[in-house]
């Protein structure tokens, strides 16, 4: 199992998005106060569909709340960025790892990002672009982490609803 830290979160569509990839592969999903919209905002349930009250989630009051309470991502915490020099690719993710988004509008405090370089990892996209959609960058680091582990125990195959392979 993997986690994902969203680091006040601001939009509710988004993180209601990323609540529902978290469903769909088994991963815990922590949120870090403050954030831009209520837990019971209408907006997150409708982008998490039914799979809200599925979603294994921890709401913490602060940054230090969820480190205290989680001391296990003080030795493995990575933080996805634009500023990074690092790809996502060049790490080798393994069970329990956290990977951590910042809020949409500023992403992860440089403050962090310059205690732990060796953790932080972005996506490559073209420099006139100032970066991706949140929802879509938890994807993308996500399913490279589960694909770096076999995924997990995931299921690997579907079946046609009204024919047969």
């Amino acid at each position: 199992m993997l986690n994902i830290v969203l680091l006040e979160p601001e939009m509710p569509a988004n993180t209601g998005n990323i609540g529902r990839t978290c469903c769909a592969t088994g991963t815990r999903l922590h949120l870090i106060e403050p954030m831009g919209f209520r837990i019971n905002d209408k907006m997150i349930k409708r982008a998490g569909l039914d799979y809200w009250d599925k979603l294994d989630v921890t709401v913490y009051d602060c940054l230090e709340d969820f480190l205290d309470k989680n001391p296990a991502a003080k030795e493995k915490l990575y933080m996805a960025t634009t500023k990074s020099r690092m790809r996502y690719t060049d790490v080798t993710f393994v069970e329990n790892d956290y990977i951590m988004f910042g809020k949409e509008s500023a992403g992860i405090p440089e403050e962090l990002l310059v205690k732990s370089p060796e953790t932080a990892i972005r996506i490559p996209m073209n420099p006139e672009i100032r970066s991706l959609n949140l929802s879509n960058s938890v994807a993308i680091v996500l399913y490279e982490a589960l694909r770096q582990n076999n995924f997990f125990s995931m299921q690997s195959e579907g079946n046609l609803h009204r024919l047969h392979w």
